[in-house]
């Protein structure tokens, strides 16, 4: 006999599941403050995994046994970026503040794709303070979007908009009359600049990868020369996108020589800053920054180094009206009108391309307001100077190195034994013992065709005796696969 069930899916029993509620917020309290005392990762076993097999239900179950099945199958088999010594990728570990927020926003479940509401305001009211921020007209654009990825496919959409008018809305590339536009980039950018111009519709081919100096920095001189021969070649340039953070070593581009090249040139000057912008919170670390002011766009994370819980990312724009230019697409169904709920033109969904839109700016709105830019600022120069305090811990070990300068919060290292000679499977055996056993979740990437153990200091959490966890097991790990005969790593050597 089938369950009988009221007209609406709200609850039959609104105290009993206010109870149940509470419950659950509990649980992701404790959970928080309590998650030092957690494994960083364990591995998923195979009767977890198997048991999200299940068919479609086409009954409902009870609350309180789904949410047990949460506690017991999910909540202790995620990546954990918000545990301490989680290292392994870029990723913010959230705080108590902005989940409430979450809550909140989940509660009014507003769509925040545009009309005459508060929701549109709040989103506003960041898009403000980040021009402030960064120096930006009071004309500026903004969005929230889902990441870094996203804010930089919309930068490039306006600048694309921008070199060929509106008539790039209508006939696509063609509008370009023959003329082949080309973009640039670091070596060193991150993936998502590259597939940005395969969905704009130019391809990877127009893109310029960029040599970097020593600093892994993208080479300035370099790019003059590149675009020099592209204009010779009757090529167009006209978007250059810096890096403020990169993400395999954390190095930030010269965007003083870099925004004055693209200005020289006509080029739009975008920054991807998806976490490294963020810096500018704090004022230690904000003159490393210098020439961001000067950017066309700019994209970042509130969700890595401002702590706001995923997903949150942003593209700024200072030319607001440009932004605007490049998306905006009347329709009847979406009537603009003077008064009542469809005033309030420009919305939202006149600047990227999404209609539907979570309320993702209350949670950093809530991070904003209850923390202050200070304090999110010293937490994120605290995290340089953790990863700083690796850097030194590993030039204090002789049997690890380091492998490219500490610009902001990424370290990257290895171990390379007593003798000096590094194995690659080695390292890549030591981090997945570091992961497997809990303690620390570093991952790895590759620095000039070197393996390396690659830590990123994100999390507001994160202490030092986190990263001396790390290591002192690194050592036992790495004296336990040393074959028989070779001795085992001294700890630190003496100053």
């Amino acid at each position: 006999m089938s369950k009988k069930f009221s007209k609406t899916l709200d609850p039959d029993d609104w105290e009993g599941f206010r109870v149940q509620g509470h419950r659950m917020l509990d649980g992701m309290l404790d959970y928080l403050e309590s998650i030092r005392a957690r494994p960083v990762w364990q591995p998923i076993p195979g009767e977890v995994r198997e048991s999200m097999r299940e068919p479609l239900p086409s009954q409902g179950e009870d609350l309180d046994g789904v949410y047990r099945r949460f506690l017991e199958s999910v909540l202790p088999y995620t990546a954990a970026n918000a545990h301490p010594g989680f290292f392994g990728w870029v990723q913010g570990g959230g705080t108590p503040v902005g989940m409430l927020a979450e809550m909140l926003a989940a509660g009014l479940n507003a769509n925040v794709g545009g009309r005459d509401q508060m929701p549109v305001e709040v989103e506003r009211q960041v898009v403000r303070w980040m021009a402030e921020l960064f120096d930006f007209p009071d004309s500026a654009g903004g969005l929230f979007v889902t990441g870094t990825s996203m804010a930089n496919f919309i930068a490039l959409l306006v600048a694309r908009t921008r070199a060929l008018g509106d008539a790039v809305r209508e006939h696509g590339l063609a509008a370009s009359g023959g003329a082949q536009l080309v973009a640039y980039t670091s070596e060193a950018a991150h993936g998502c600049v590259a597939q940005a111009m395969e969905l704009a519709g130019f391809g990877r081919a127009a893109l310029r990868m960029v040599a970097l100096n020593e600093r892994f920095e993208m080479d300035a001189g370099a790019l003059e020369l590149a675009i020099q021969a592209d204009l010779a070649a009757g090529l167009r340039p006209f978007f250059v996108a810096a890096t403020a953070g990169t993400v395999d070593v954390g190095a930030v581009d010269d965007l003083i020589a870099i925004g004055a090249i693209a200005r020289r040139h006509g080029a739009w000057f975008h920054v991807d800053g998806a976490y490294g912008a963020l810096a500018r919170l704090s004022a230690e670390l904000a003159p490393r920054l210098a020439g961001i002011e000067q950017a066309d766009s700019i994209a970042f994370d509130f969700h890595k180094w401002g702590q706001v819980p995923y997903d949150a990312g942003f593209v700024l724009v200072r030319d607001g009206a440009a932004q605007q230019a490049a998306f905006a697409a009347p329709a009847a169904y979406l009537r603009r009108d003077a008064r009542g709920l469809s005033a309030g033109s420009p919305w939202p969904c006149d600047l990227g391309p999404d209609l539907s839109r979570g309320f993702r700016a209350l949670k950093a709105w809530f991070t904003i307001k209850v923390y202050g830019s200070e304090r999110l600022g010293e937490a994120i120069a605290e995290s340089c100077a953790i990863a700083r305090y690796l850097a030194d811990q590993v030039a204090l070990r002789p049997a690890l190195e380091l492998l490219a300068p500490v610009s902001l919060n990424i370290v990257c290292f290895r171990y390379r034994g007593e003798s000096g000679a590094a194995d690659d499977q080695l390292n890549a055996a030591l981090v997945a013992d570091l992961q497997e056993s809990g303690v620390a979740a570093p991952s790895l990437t590759t620095v000039r065709g070197r393996l390396a153990i690659r830590a990123a200091v994100v999390n507001h959490r994160t202490q030092r005796r986190d990263i001396d966890a790390m290591l002192d097991a690194l050592q036992v790990m790495a004296a336990a696969r040393l074959p028989a005969g070779v001795p085992a790593p001294s700890g630190p050597a003496a100053a």
